[in-house]
């Protein structure tokens, strides 16, 4: 896939917002459910292992889905997707989309990474 511009990233994120909310819970349900079987607490409401093995069938399709669009996953958890890019000088930098954040309004350059967050001008 090539460059984003940020009206494209900006549209294939607002596509992606479901997929995105669904990875975070799913992500939760998915931990909860590993750590009471950990536990031995034997199955729960959310089920046992064959439901566990499912939540992780589910969230690679997710991720697989993000992953098509041309973004980049950088993070689970937090939840992190970049948007490869370039400035207006032609600087190479990812347009940065965080967990929580209803829209995309950050970028780093490529270099930097996540430390180099800045928002968008």
């Amino acid at each position: 896939m090539g460059l984003f511009t940020v009206d494209e990233a900006r549209e294939v994120l607002a596509e992606l917002l479901p997929v995105l909310d669904e990875i975070v819970t799913l992500r939760g349900r998915a931990a909860e459910l590993s750590a009471d079987l950990a536990s031995g607490a034997g199955p729960t409401p959310d089920g046992g292992l064959p439901e566990l093995k499912g939540m992780h069938a589910r969230l690679d399709e997710l991720m697989t889905r993000v992953q098509e669009t041309g973004a980049e996953l950088k993070g689970f958890a937090p939840l992190l997707v970049d948007f490869p890019s370039d400035l207006a000088d032609g600087t190479p930098v990812h347009l940065c989309w965080l967990e929580g954040d209803r829209e995309l309004a950050w970028y780093h350059r490529q270099d930097l990474g996540f430390p180099g967050r800045r928002p968008l001008p």
